[in-house]
């Protein structure tokens, strides 16, 4: 369990004032020149030795990420880039952070800022999120009367501005190349790569676009060192993270805990339990609607980790838990899974904008028992042609639920076609 004193977040759930003066009085904006005057090579490696990966759901080292930005300008400006898009179907952490802890986004947006040469960085958030649209722009103009942002920020010697840019809610924004595009003003759609961003993102300028929890951390991890970030969770699944559990527990919340810990644990503490007991557990999705689905008899020595649920072919995605009890009919969930990524399809790649339509229809007639036995490997067959085949990964998200759902409850599906066969026979 994480002790209270080694918490990044301390306002997560609102409890306490969220301005500039309340953020002050828990740490935060405490030596921020200071930290800027280590430099940015120093600051650079010190990201990397805490050993913090992306927290957005594809866990890049993010201090790596952060070096292939230029070391010396060729008069191209540089940006960082926040993506608050957040758009994950049971993905709810960042708001809390924008919502009630926003001046360690900004904090963190000024020294990653600086250690990658940028003098403006662009919060890009999702159109639905409105509240919290509005607590981080109160939190942004209140920095810029403190001269915490702006020229010479925070007394840096640094010039720094920040803008929020609302998006008008399309899953699609949350990939970083398609999040670009729209910030330009254009369709949300993904861009080929090469070029990468850290080449030519923005504007055609070197870019770096992290997740809100990776920038929100950063000015915790350089105030404490990196060695005591290193020191939560095995190696090279380093740190504190915020989690999240929806679905069938008792108390449904966001939390931040060390990472490493066992699914159980989590769900039992944080969680409350599984509504009915553990005995009641059907299956969990672990990080995000785009992680396959696992079987409760894989759970009980399972850790939350990126690479427990990767040996286990599945995806520690973002944290956030979707816990399913008995009453759940598993292959109606991962349908309704494949109708969303179907309708956030963008259309420009053909394997994705055929092949979403086809797997839901296909799910569609599973969920029915209307399907035959053979359609399951055939269902297999075509995710395995759409993942990897893609410019972005929405081709993997839309085709890994329902490989998890044929790996891992394909009796129950052979069950559906045949009680629907029975029916249709009589």
């Amino acid at each position: 369990m994480l002790k209270d004193q080694d918490r990044i977040f301390t306002n997560l759930y609102g409890m306490n004032d969220r301005s500039l003066n309340g953020a002050k009085k828990r740490g935060h904006w405490d030596g921020t020149a200071k930290i800027i005057a280590d430099g940015r090579d120093n600051i650079i490696q010190k990201m990397k030795d805490s050993g913090l990966r992306g927290r957005g759901g594809a866990g890049f080292p993010t201090g790596l990420k952060w070096s292939f930005m230029p070391k010396e300008s060729d008069g191209r400006p540089a940006y960082l880039v926040i993506n608050a898009d957040e758009s994950e179907p049971a993905t709810c952490k960042d708001r809390e952070i924008m919502r009630h802890d926003p001046h360690t986004l900004i904090e963190g947006a000024l020294i990653a800022s600086f250690a990658m040469g940028a003098h403006a960085s662009y919060i890009y958030i999702r159109g639905e999120y409105i509240r919290e649209r509005e607590a981080l722009q109160a939190a942004i103009d209140e920095c810029y009367e403190n001269g915490l942002l702006g020229a010479n920020a925070a007394g840096s010697g640094w010039d720094f501005d920040l803008y929020l840019h609302h998006g008008a809610g399309a899953y699609i924004c949350g990939e970083e190349t398609a999040l670009l595009e729209s910030l330009e003003g254009r369709k949300g759609m993904p861009r080929m790569k090469p070029p990468f961003p850290a080449g030519a993102g923005l504007y055609g300028c070197p870019t770096t676009v992290n997740n809100v929890e990776s920038i929100a951390v950063v000015p915790t991890i350089l105030r404490r060192g990196p060695d005591w970030f290193a020191s939560f969770g095995r190696p090279n699944n380093a740190g504190t993270k915020l989690f999240a559990i929806t679905g069938h527990v008792n108390t449904p919340c966001v939390f931040e805990e060390s990472m490493s810990m066992s699914v159980r644990e989590l769900i039992e503490v944080h969680g409350g339990g599984v509504r009915g007991g553990w005995d009641n557990l059907k299956a969990l999705i672990p990080g995000g609607a785009s992680c396959p689905v696992l079987r409760a008899d894989q759970l009980d020595e399972a850790i939350m980790d990126f690479d427990w649920m990767r040996e286990n072919k599945s995806s520690f995605g973002t944290g956030c838990m979707i816990v399913m009890d008995k009453s759940t009919d598993v292959v109606k969930a991962i349908w309704r899974l494949s109708k969303f990524f179907k309708h956030e399809s963008c259309g420009q790649c053909t394997p994705c904008r055929e092949g979403t339509g086809w797997m839901m229809r296909v799910m569609e007639r599973l969920v029915a028992g209307e399907a035959s036995v053979e359609e399951i490997d055939m269902l297999f067959d075509v995710t395995k042609q759409v993942e990897g085949h893609t410019i972005c990964a929405l081709g993997d998200a839309a085709a890994w639920p329902i490989q998890g759902l044929i790996r891992n409850f394909r009796d129950e599906i052979e069950d559906r076609i045949k009680k629907g066969r029975a029916i249709a026979a009589e």
